[in-house]
């Protein structure tokens, strides 16, 4: 619906003659549609002028991976839900994020930043001195999500790594 269509109308009072119903001509479509005479902000409400601020919450959705005893994955959960964010959770324990995923995010933040490296299972797998190729470690951090800097956060083409309020606030503003 285009809002800037949006009339505002009035209905007049209606005088149901003591009997408690109404005539059919008392409801016609006619007597319905009355223009308001003065309507607040002269003619065009609120909502009309400022449909994008009413519309643009409505279309953001968030992809969250992550693992639900991490503390930051349940910030990022706990930060969309509050703001009636439509959230989509993968939780990385149960289903390990894909290939075409993290390649997403090594695009924008590079590989080594995917990399939690004060996690323990990066210690327990003796990672502190490897040397691998981008792809190499693209699929261990696929196969291990403890490994994982979390929580991964997508909206559209927009990603973060980790937990970050002010640039999530900003893919709602922009």
């Amino acid at each position: 619906m285009d809002l800037d269509e949006v009339s505002i109308r009035c209905i007049p009072p209606l005088d149901c003659g003591g009997s408690g119903s109404l005539a059919p001509e008392q409801l016609s479509p006619e007597r319905l549609e009355m223009p308001a005479r003065d309507p607040p902000g002269g003619g065009i409400d609120y909502l009309a002028r400022h449909e994008s601020l009413f519309t643009k919450g409505l279309t953001l959705e968030v992809q969250i991976f992550g693992n639900r005893k991490s503390a930051d994955t349940r910030k990022a959960l706990r930060f969309f839900s509050e703001r009636r964010i439509r959230t989509h959770f993968v939780d990385l324990m149960e289903k390990p994020a894909s290939l075409g995923e993290l390649r997403r995010f090594a695009q924008k933040f590079g590989v080594a930043a995917l990399i939690d490296k004060d996690s323990r299972r990066f210690d327990e797998l003796g990672l502190r001195y490897a040397q691998l190729s981008d792809e190499r470690w693209l699929s261990k951090l696929s196969g291990e999500p403890l490994l994982l800097r979390l929580p991964l956060v997508r909206s559209g083409n927009n990603v973060m790594i980790g937990a970050d309020e002010t640039v999530w606030r900003s893919w709602m503003t922009g």
